[in-house]
């Protein structure tokens, strides 16, 4: 009986073990990157609502409907092709004729246009008399009237890549998309994370946006060239707008720690005066005329995976280690949990605040070289707004506005949760009017758990 009961004990003990075990590994997870869950919930969800069928196009497609042909009507078969001027459906008549001239049939003619050209085409083959055995044409082409108004085409088999059923919310090219847009915004948000971190805030970083597409690409035009400029002069005109961008993040850090300056009205300012100074430089207008290699950053490709996602995993990386690794990462956490403490504790606050202030400058900048990349002119209007959607993404990822808790990670799972939300409610054909309320409504519930999670939350507060 006592071993038995023995051993029953020690089962417990163990049980109890474990769960504690977990319990430690899951709570300061959940707490730091608990949102990670609310993004995969809302891809479920809009994956769930964009279900419905697909209509391959493109290459691949292109070779799958040759196929077809070729086992019904072989060598004999004489083919028109048509599809529509689009790049996906060049790509798909292109690949199709390639294939079935391989296989040994025969291509009459191949149409990339609209019905007018299609019906130009069946004209030109009745003219000349030759009777083609198949249409080949995708989904939208399929539907043409045209085709049933003439005796060479009425009666035709028609041949069209096989649908199939899947959301369009996962499709690659829309997975992509929404990374490569949410890019630049979770690149300014690594920066705005430090300063959140601090317990301050940084208002420019739009203003500052618009400032370094504004400064680069007006030494490009003006001094180097225009688009007739170097690589060389690419790497400076992206240094100059950088670096413009940290000058100033410096001049908001000195202005807050020097001058005693709260870091609202500082930042308030400078937005105003950065926009100003943009709008005064480029004449109000947008910049044109700049280098093909002033478009890699923002439009190149790397694998087939644009180079602005890259940047930013890249530089998430190494803000992750630079926050939970070294030294200035425990500092800017002490500032944020309790300036006076850290103070006492020997933490150089002035240069930490100068330099948190500076890397969210420094980024900003670099955001807006990348967006002026991405739309091939550096614009005043640039940036217009940021500042909130990237408070608003530091916020929903956890980072709590009081200074002092937070994580970089989190930032990044909260740009995503705001641009899934954008993308879903625009595939679900959501109005404008009401995706702002939602998107309002989630900032709003970001901040409530953060209260919660601080333990502020008093019912008996409230009279």
């Amino acid at each position: 009986m006592a071993s038995q009961q023995d051993s029953r004990i020690s089962g417990e003990t163990e049980k109890r073990a474990a769960a504690l075990r977990y319990s430690r590994w899951l709570q300061p997870f959940v707490r730091d990157y608990g949102m990670l869950f609310v993004l995969l919930g809302l891809i479920g969800l809009f994956s769930i609502l964009t279900y419905t069928e697909q209509h391959p196009t493109g290459s691949d497609a292109g070779q799958q409907v040759a196929r077809q042909i070729f086992q019904q009507q072989g060598a004999a078969a004489r083919v028109l092709i048509v599809g529509r001027p689009t790049e996906e459906d060049v790509a798909f008549t292109t690949a199709l004729a390639d294939e079935l001239r391989q296989l040994g049939a025969t291509v009459l003619s191949v149409i990339n246009g609209d019905p007018a050209a299609a019906r130009g085409a069946i004209l030109e083959l009745s003219e000349s008399g030759q009777q083609p055995t198949a249409l080949a044409v995708n989904d939208v082409s399929s539907r043409w009237s045209v085709f049933a108004q003439f005796p060479t085409t009425r009666e035709l088999p028609s041949f069209k890549p096989q649908s199939y059923y899947w959301p369009n919310f996962l499709k690659r090219s829309n997975l992509m998309g929404v990374a490569n847009q949410t890019a630049v915004y979770a690149i300014i948000a690594i920066g705005m994370t430090l300063v959140i971190l601090t317990g301050g805030i940084d208002l420019s970083v739009g203003s500052l946006v618009a400032l370094a597409s504004v400064v680069s690409a007006l030494f490009l035009r003006d001094y180097q060239g225009g688009a007739a400029a170097g690589v060389s002069s690419v790497i400076g005109a992206t240094l100059l707008g950088i670096v413009t961008c940290m000058v100033v993040g410096g001049f908001n850090g000195v202005m807050i720690t020097m001058f005693r300056l709260p870091p609202f009205i500082v930042t308030l300012g400078v937005m105003l005066m950065a926009s100003g100074l943009a709008f005064r430089l480029a004449a109000g207008a947008s910049i044109p005329e700049l280098p093909r290699a002033y478009f890699w950053l923002g439009g190149g490709t790397v694998s087939g995976i644009p180079n602005p996602i890259l940047m930013m995993v890249l530089l998430y990386a190494v803000a992750y280690v630079l926050m939970s690794r070294t030294v200035f990462g425990r500092y800017v956490y002490a500032i944020g949990s309790n300036p006076e403490a850290a103070r006492l504790s020997g933490v150089p606050i002035t240069p930490c605040l100068i330099g948190v202030y500076m890397i969210s400058g420094c980024l900003a900048g670099l955001g807006g070289i990348v967006l002026s990349s991405m739309l091939q002119a550096g614009d005043p209007k640039f940036g217009l707004m940021y500042e909130l959607e990237v408070i608003a993404s530091v916020v929903v990822g956890g980072t709590s506005l009081a200074g002092g808790r937070g994580k970089v990670l989190g930032t990044l799972i909260g740009a995503f949760i705001i641009a899934v939300i954008k993308n879903g409610m625009n595939l679900t054909n959501i109005d404008p009017f009401n995706q702002k309320i939602v998107l309002g409504a989630v900032l709003l519930i970001a901040v409530w758990l953060d209260t919660l999670k601080r333990g502020r939350w008093n019912t008996k507060s409230i009279r």
